[in-house]
């Protein structure tokens, strides 16, 4: 038997799914059996591209409710400790500047299933978190990257 995977997360993040899951199971799967009634009345359901578009869409919101339904089953619960504000570790907030050019970025290290880069989360998984993770502040890092490796350095951790 195959072992489930875990997947991190915040509360936050959960609590997102959830509504997502909620979203589908209520509303995204009503409107997608509708579409395929629709489709249905149209005849031939050989030659029916309505119907073989509903079909597909019904099959793709199937298999994201079943992936929720396993993140959140599988979900471990990223504890927030704020007392600890020295080492990068999972759900902290880092800030860094890159070196020599000195350009500052931020970002909180999350589980997978809710990163989102354009929102300033990554993943633990990312080179980016790998490389920061379980290093202090003031210590400089060598990241390596899809454009060749990047220092640098933890301004603070939060």
């Amino acid at each position: 038997m195959m072992v489930d995977e875990k997947h991190y997360m915040t509360l936050e993040g959960k609590e997102k799914l959830e509504k997502e899951l909620e979203y589908l199971k209520t509303e995204r799967r009503k409107e997608v059996v509708e579409r395929i009634k629709v489709a249905r009345s149209f005849g031939d359901l050989s030659e029916n591209s309505e119907y073989d578009s509903a079909k597909e869409e019904q099959a793709f919101v199937e298999g994201r409710i079943s992936t929720i339904e396993k993140m959140i089953r599988n979900a471990v619960m990223i504890k927030e400790d704020s007392t600890n504000t020295s080492v990068v570790t999972l759900g902290k907030t880092v800030s860094f500047k890159e070196l020599p050019d000195g350009d500052e970025e931020e970002y909180t290290i999350v589980g997978r299933a809710e990163a989102d880069p354009l929102e300033g989360k990554i993943s633990n998984d990312s080179p980016m978190a790998q490389s920061l993770m379980g290093k202090s502040v003031g210590q400089k890092v060598t990241v390596a990257t899809p454009g060749g490796d990047m220092e640098v350095e933890i301004l603070e951790v939060k």
